[in-house]
C-alpha cells in the first residue's frame, strides 16, 4: 500500500504515547506504521536523500501535534503526550487531522505563520495540487517546512540556558561574516559585564567593534523601551554607538521607535528573526536535501 500523508499518523503516534511514557520520537515511528498496517515495502519507500518516507511523515505528524499542544518535547529528541492530547485521541480515535488540530489557538496561530502570502501557492497540503508550476511548488514546501522548522528551532533555544544563547548569538554572527579572519568575537556573559554578552572586533585592532546583548525570554513577554535604553546605556559606558540586541522574546512597538531616533546604530533580532537567520546560516540545523530542478538546455536545439 502506499504510505499515507501525514495527518493520518496523528492518532497512532498519540495512541502510543498514551500510556504516559516518554519517548525518542524514532522510537515512535516503527510502531506508528505498524497500526497503519505499513509493509516492509513501504518502509523501504523512500527520497533520493535516502530518508524514508515513513519517518517524513511521522515526524510532521509530531511536529503538528505539539503545536497544536498534543504533545511537548521534555527533552531533547523525546516527546510525550499531554492532557490536551490525551483528551483529543478520546474525542477523535478516528482520526485527527489539521482541522481538529485547528480547534487550538497555538495551532491556528502556527498556521497564520506558515500560510503562504497573497498571490503565491496555497499553503497546507494543497500546495503541490494548486501551484501554478513545479517550481511554486518546491518552492512553496521549502517555505512551510522551514516555518516549521523555526518553531522547533526557537523551542530548543529556549530549553537551554541563559549562557548557550549568548555564546550562539556569537557563533551565528560569526556564520553571517562578522568579524572574519582579521577580526575576533568575544563572549563575556559574566558578572560585571556591565549589560553586555560579547563583542564583535570587525579588524585587527578592535577599532570597529560591534557589541552584543542577548535575552532568552519566554515568547509572550514583550522587550521594551527601557531595555533598550539600558543597552545603549552600557553602549555608552564602552564609547560605543552600534550593538545588536537578541531576544528569544519580541520587541515592543516603542522600543522600536526608540532605536529609529536615536543616533546610536541599534540592530533588534527577535525571537522569530533569530530562528530564521540560523536556518538561513545552517547555525543549529543541517541540509537534509537537495532537488534539482531541470529545464530545456535552448541553446542545445539552437540550429543557429
Amino acid at each position: 500500500m502506499t504510505v499515507p500523508e501525514f495527518q493520518t499518523f496523528m492518532v497512532p503516534v498519540l495512541t502510543i504515547l498514551s500510556d504516559g511514557q516518554v519517548r525518542h520520537r524514532r522510537e515512535v515511528e516503527v510502531p506508528a506504521a505498524e497500526k497503519l498496517g505499513l509493509t516492509a515495502e513501504d518502509f523501504r519507500d523512500a527520497f533520493p536523500s535516502g530518508k524514508t518516507r515513513i519517518n517524513d511523515r511521522v515526524q510532521w505528524a509530531i511536529t503538528h501535534l505539539c503545536q497544536a499542544g498534543l504533545l511537548a518535547r521534555p527533552s531533547r529528541g523525546h516527546v510525550s503526550i499531554t492532557a490536551r492530547g490525551r483528551e483529543t485521541l478520546a474525542e477523535h480515535s478516528d482520526r485527527i487531522d489539521r482541522k481538529v488540530l485547528s480547534r487550538f489557538a497555538e495551532y491556528r496561530d502556527f498556521l497564520n505563520r506558515t500560510k503562504a502570502p497573497s498571490g503565491t501557492a496555497a499553503s497546507g497540503s494543497a500546495a503541490g495540487s494548486h501551484a501554478e508550476t513545479p517550481r511554486d511548488a518546491i518552492a512553496e514546501a521549502v517555505r512551510e517546512s522551514n516555518e516549521a522548522l523555526a518553531e522547533e528551532v526557537l523551542q530548543r533555544v529556549l530549553d537551554q540556558s541563559p549562557v548557550f544563547l549568548e555564546q550562539l548569538v556569537l557563533h551565528l554572527l560569526t556564520a553571517m561574516g562578522y568579524g572574519g579572519r582579521a577580526g575576533a568575537i568575544e563572549h563575556w556573559g559574566k558578572s560585571g559585564d556591565g549589560g553586555i554578552d560579547g563583542v564583535v572586533r570587525q579588524d585587527v585592532l578592535g577599532l570597529d567593534r560591534v557589541y552584543v546583548q542577548a535575552k532568552r525570554y519566554a515568547p509572550e513577554r514583550t522587550v521594551g523601551r527601557p531595555d533598550i535604553q539600558a543597552f545603549v546605556g552600557a553602549l555608552h559606558g564602552r564609547q560605543a554607538d552600534r550593538g545588536v540586541f537578541i531576544t528569544t522574546s519580541r520587541f515592543s512597538a516603542d522600543a522600536g521607535d526608540y532605536v529609529e531616533r536615536i543616533p546610536n546604530r541599534i540592530v533588534l533580532i527577535d525571537g522569530r528573526r533569530l530562528a530564521e537567520l540560523m536556518i538561513l546560516h545552517n547555525v543549529g540545523v543541517q541540509d537534509e536535501s537537495t532537488f534539482v530542478l531541470k529545464r530545456i538546455d535552448e541553446d542545445f536545439f539552437d540550429e543557429n
